[in-house]
């Protein structure tokens, strides 16, 4: 079995870590839930760009990342292990229907893929404590589920009970001119389980982001956006 997760530490700023969850896209091999080849394409499956942003950060910015292999249709690493959607049946308007298992089959996939995952990130941090963390995430300008709302901001900032860095990172954003949302298009209080579990409960600083993928969804949108994080996270660290 391929490893659920993708490490590489960083040199000048491998104090910095950046995580992301839902980078992966693929399912194990011989895995079939029900979900057809395009929408495995889609975001629903994982966050377009943000393996290519982690990936620019490490080589040209020289941080450290830790990003997922496997689709969050297989399993969902930013949710609970007990959460109902950690093996989601259901995304934007798309059944996945093989994905109604057993306990057994559940507590086996969990064991093999998200524990594996969250059991190997806490090590890395427990064994070179990082000065800062970033969850990196992305979102559509618009969900299939509700095309009348449309999602204006260019990146957003997330974060539950520890607000500094992530008010930094408002700050620095917003200075450059970007429309940039304050817990949206989601809220960190209400998903936020990765950084609960790994950042929070450690007191380790970070912020979470969520970049609109139609800003991502090349190479040089990624490398601008890579950059705006590179710059963003060392004027919080320095």
């Amino acid at each position: 079995m391929t490893s659920p997760y993708i490490y590489k530490q960083g040199a000048k700023y491998a104090n910095i870590l950046v995580v992301a969850d839902h980078a992966g896209f693929a399912l194990p091999v011989g895995a079939q839930i029900g979900v057809s080849a395009g929408d495995m394409a889609r975001h629903i499956a994982g966050d377009i760009g943000t393996s290519e942003i982690a990936t620019l950060l490490n080589e040209s910015h020289q941080f450290s990342i830790f990003m997922s292999y496997y689709s969050r249709l297989w399993v969902d690493l930013n949710r609970h292990y007990e959460d109902a959607d950690v093996i989601p049946t259901y995304s934007d308007d798309v059944e996945i229907g093989a994905n109604h298992i057993s306990v057994d089959e559940r507590a086996q996939r969990l064991d093999a893929y998200h524990h594996a995952y969250h059991d190997a990130l806490t090590q890395i941090i427990e064994g070179n404590r990082p000065d800062l963390i970033i969850s990196l995430h992305s979102f559509t300008p618009k969900l299939a589920s509700k095309p009348e709302i449309n999602r204006p901001w260019d990146m957003g900032i997330l974060y539950n009970q520890q607000e500094f860095s992530s008010k930094k990172a408002l700050a620095h954003l917003k200075s450059i001119n970007l429309i940039i949302g304050d817990q949206l298009p989601y809220s960190g209080k209400l998903l936020n389980a990765s950084m609960d579990r790994h950042a929070e409960a450690r007191n380790i600083p970070y912020f979470g982001v969520e970049i609109r993928q139609d800003h991502i969804n090349d190479g040089k949108g990624q490398a601008r956006f890579a950059q705006i994080l590179a710059e963003t996270a060392t004027n919080i660290i320095e």
